[in-house]
């Protein structure tokens, strides 16, 4: 059973740096495509950031270019979200999902974690 644990969340003030991590686990995770969501209160959930796990292919929304990074480590099987100069506008809720490659959809989501940025 896959299960993804994110973790790192916190809060911190505007220009400042967080780095989530998801640890998966239940399966082996070299074709998967593994991504960062965001749900604002309020709003709904939308993409941040996505990576490839076999060749490290990364995507990023237009609105977290050049702040943000996905990473993955293969020997911990972890995902990380390395999120600098954050904005107030960045606070959400922030979900770690993991998508086969045969699959439209996300197929596995974690519990989430919560980052708040204050001005």
């Amino acid at each position: 059973q896959v299960q993804l644990v994110e973790s790192g969340g916190g809060s911190v003030q505007a220009g400042g740096s967080l780095r989530l991590s998801c640890a998966a686990s239940g399966s082996t995770f070299v074709n998967y495509y593994m991504g960062w969501f965001r749900q604002a209160p309020g709003k709904e959930r939308e993409f941040v950031a996505g990576i490839t796990w076999n060749n490290g292919y990364t995507r990023y929304a237009d609105s977290v270019k050049g702040r943000f990074t996905i990473s993955r480590e293969n020997a911990k099987n972890t995902v990380y979200l390395q999120m600098n100069s954050l904005k107030p506008e960045d606070t959400a809720d922030y979900y770690c999902a993991a998508r086969l490659p045969t699959s439209l959809t996300y197929n596995y989501w974690g519990q989430g974690t919560q980052v708040t940025v204050s001005s």
